[in-house]
């Protein structure tokens, strides 16, 4: 290893693995994986591949926790990210250190003026982010892989250099298969480990413990009873008729008993239901393992890009079935129409921070197949005015519209009157406001959050004027199938 200047850089060698390093590092406070999962993802002709990159990281030098009833945390954010240097190596990937870690839903609540949340009797944190000065990034492109680390962002540059050396020694050493570090995922639960008392305990019990219903499925249990989530769904269709909105996101959340380590449940969920926008985040009460297909917000400099998802049918694993599934997808006039609002939300979210006339649609409902579903997703792109940084855009845009409804405070306000639960992770994102203006985020959805010895994972689907409550439903559990295939392969503890 040669000395350089900040960052400091060290190329890992040929044979290096994300996966194996966060086998060494999943535990450590604040790990966090922005893993492009997508290996068999499938795109329509023409489109540009995406998910290039995927970074892992732990131990922030500083955090931020806040809970919806704390001081609004989002002046702090804007005021450190502030502080992040201009400059970043254009030859290496974009995440070269910076703000990172979770935006759950209810971070909203600072933002808008709508019904305080529901109680939030899982525990987790409406902000959980962390200031991280060393990342490890591999381009799936060309195979190459390298630590990158920045030093303390507030000292002066010697001292910078300094510290970014000392730290690229100390993950070294981490990712040592002689340290004293796991070289293997337990397949136990690490944190928030259920009793015996809570994994087997009877269905009326858990119903009794949660406020939960149970389901067709074994152990995995719902929010609404049987009959509540259709007339939620018809609710919203009679509201949006008498004009008070025009779409409305309404999800139905599930929960488990955790049966391994929630480490060990993304391993699994990254391989049976892969995506561009997966995500894993460890903090000591709570853990996050998302393979979500949808990109909230990207920024390149001035350059962004949202990439809203409205549309979905399942696939059958028959060929021409799915194909006629697609044609039948691309030509539904719900779906399309579905699609489009978001898209204006979108153009407008984005109207309020970029530069006149720079906001375009540059894909309209294009057709994007996945392991178990196919989606419509739209492109819409924007240059950020002068006057702007990354995390006023954030603030402006969140959360995402694909997940709230348009127009967007009425639909959240419909959202907290008819969903019993905080969404807490669900629907807010994971991703970062890095150094050199760059920035990424996904969309929470196809989600685990892990936290007192259980997995919830809610799933849900806009509702429009011409939505029927059955089919609606029926799509909230295709769009958990890849979840649940994840959570039954998990071996039970006996």
């Amino acid at each position: 290893m040669t000395r350089q200047q900040v960052p400091f850089v060290h190329r890992m060698p040929s044979d290096f693995s994300l996966t194996k390093a966060f086998a060494q590092l999943c535990e450590r406070p604040g790990c966090l994986w922005l893993d492009s999962s997508s290996p068999t993802r499938q795109l329509d002709e023409g489109s540009p591949p995406i998910g290039r990159y995927s970074f892992l990281t732990c131990d922030p030098i500083q955090t931020i926790i806040a809970n919806p009833e704390d001081e609004n945390p989002w002046p702090t954010l804007h005021e450190l990210y502030s502080k992040l240097p201009h400059e970043m190596d254009p030859e290496l990937p974009p995440f070269q250190g910076g703000i990172a870690g979770l935006w759950g839903y209810e971070a909203v609540t600072w933002l808008e003026k709508i019904s305080p949340p529901p109680p939030d009797e899982l525990s987790i944190p409406a902000l959980s982010v962390g200031l991280y000065d060393w990342t490890l990034s591999t381009d799936h492109t060309t195979g190459m892989s390298w630590l990158i680390c920045q030093g303390e962002f507030h000292r002066d540059w010697e001292t910078r250099c300094k510290l970014a050396e000392v730290r690229a020694n100390q993950i070294l050493d981490l990712l040592r298969p002689e340290s004293n570090q796991p070289s293997q995922l337990r397949s136990h639960p690490a944190v928030g480990e259920p009793s015996n008392k809570i994994a087997f305990v009877t269905d009326s019990t858990h119903e009794q413990l949660l406020g939960q219903h149970a389901t067709q499925h074994e152990n995995i249990f719902s929010n609404f009873a049987p009959e509540q989530f259709p007339k939620a769904v018809k609710a919203i269709v009679d509201a949006i008729c008498n004009g008070d909105s025009f779409q409305v996101n309404l999800a139905q959340r599930l929960i488990t008993p955790a049966n391994c380590s929630t480490a060990e449940l993304y391993l699994r969920l990254r391989q049976v239901n892969p995506a561009p926008f997966s995500a894993y985040y460890h903090q000591n009460d709570f853990q996050i393992a998302s393979s979500s297909p949808e990109g909230f917000l990207q920024i390149r400099g001035r350059q962004v890009e949202t990439r809203p998802i409205k549309g979905t049918v399942r696939r059958t694993g028959d060929q021409s079935v799915d194909r006629k599934l697609a044609e039948q997808l691309i030509a539904s006039e719900k779906d399309r129409a579905e699609n489009i609002m978001i898209v204006d939300l979108l153009r407008n979210d984005l109207s309020r921070t970029c530069e006149d006339d720079s906001v375009v649609v540059t894909k309209l409902c294009g057709l994007e197949i996945y392991e178990h579903i196919q989606h419509l997703v739209s492109v819409v792109q924007g240059k950020l005015r002068i006057d702007q940084t990354p995390s006023q855009l954030l603030e402006t845009c969140f959360p995402g519209g694909s997940v709230t409804g348009a127009p967007k405070i009425e639909a959240m306000k419909t959202i907290a009157a008819l969903e019993p639960n905080r969404r807490g992770a669900y629907c807010g994102s994971i991703g970062y406001l890095g150094v050199g203006s760059q920035a990424d985020f996904n969309i929470l959805i196809r989600t685990v959050t892990a936290t007192n010895g259980y997995w919830q994972f809610p799933v849900g689907g806009g509702i429009t004027a011409r939505s029927q409550p059955e089919m609606e439903e029926a799509e909230t559990w295709a769009k958990a199938e890849g979840m649940l295939r994840a959570i039954n392969k998990s071996p039970r503890i006996e």
